[in-house]
């Protein structure tokens, strides 16, 4: 929809009507603007990339605004639709159905590559490849995209989910069963819930914010038995 400059805009906040929280609010040409994402001065083409997929693909009303020491992401709001979500408790996320971002899919696959890596390091390299076909097996069940073959889930096993690889188009529900799923695989290799910690570590390569987005995410899933 747009790309703005700081000067072009005004950032104002409201007030969050259950929490002691400040909502960040952008203002543009009379239309007002929620804030959805945040990328570092380095991460400029998958800040675009994101703009586009959400104004492009997704239909979505958006603002990329442009900083000297970072991108992020706006979308349309009315203020009284805004405080009218805020004000209403979220049903479970896990059973909405929706797109969720792929910051998402990101700190999932940095949570996956994390036991991988454990299992590699660990247990040694026929155990990795063991659970190469255990994790080929769970995508297919779940009907995963982006899985099909041995060589595209070495990919989402080795490949930077932040700089080198495409997130794949996952549903928020496949993401709660991938959670779920390889936390149990993880308990078959490694016999209880010892990697919890170290795979959680993994999503310190995230932005603050990004990560704060998630395990609040995550907090609301299913999911959040097993982990958190």
């Amino acid at each position: 929809m747009f790309i703005l400059k700081r000067q072009d805009v005004d950032i104002t906040s409201v007030q969050h009507p259950t929490k002691d929280q400040k909502i960040p609010i952008l203002n543009y040409q009379g239309m007002t603007f929620r804030l959805l994402n945040i990328f570092p001065a380095n991460q400029q083409d998958e800040a675009r990339a994101l703009w586009r997929e959400l104004t492009d693909n997704q239909g979505k009303a958006c603002v990329l605004l442009e900083e000297t020491e970072r991108y992020s992401i706006w979308g349309k709001v009315r203020l009284e639709q805004l405080v009218g979500e805020l004000s209403v408790p979220k049903p479970s996320k896990a059973t909405s159905g929706g797109v969720v971002s792929p910051v998402f899919t990101q700190a999932c696959l940095l949570m996956l590559q994390a036991i991988y890596i454990d299992v590699e390091d660990l247990l040694g390299a026929k155990q990795s490849e063991a659970f190469q076909r255990d994790l080929m097996q769970l995508f297919k069940q779940g009907q995963f995209a982006n899985t099909a073959t041995p060589d595209a889930v070495i990919q989402l096993l080795t490949f930077d989910p932040l700089n080198s690889l495409q997130p794949p188009p996952w549903q928020e529900p496949q993401l709660v069963k991938l959670l779920q799923d390889m936390h149990h695989l993880g308990k078959s290799y490694f016999g209880g819930n010892s990697f919890n910690k170290r795979v959680l570590e993994a999503l310190d390569d995230l932005s603050s914010y990004d990560r704060t987005r998630f395990l609040e995410w995550l907090k609301q899933s299913p999911a959040a038995t097993v982990w958190l």
